[in-house]
């Protein structure tokens, strides 16, 4: 018996590739704080954007104490 592999039919690196490439274009020309408001307003309207609220507002349903804002700190880019 020899084994076979099966047919790809998901490119999951290429797909992800992809969507980085897609989100360069739409930021590469923003300021750091730009880049953050950005990331915050795409985790807010996103397709899970009732929990990050709740993470952000810190709600019972998280169990996190929080403040109204999630820390920027690795949202932006890094000057070295």
């Amino acid at each position: 018996m020899t084994k076979t592999d099966p047919e790809k039919k998901f490119d999951c690196v290429e797909f992800k590739r992809q969507a980085q490439a897609r989100i360069y274009e739409r930021i590469k020309n923003l300021t750091p704080d730009e880049e953050i408001e950005y990331f915050r307003k795409t985790a807010e309207t996103g397709p899970f954007g009732d929990w990050w609220r709740r993470m952000v507002t810190g709600t019972p349903e998280t169990g996190a104490e929080g403040s109204s804002r999630p820390s920027s700190r690795g949202l932006g880019r890094t000057s070295v």
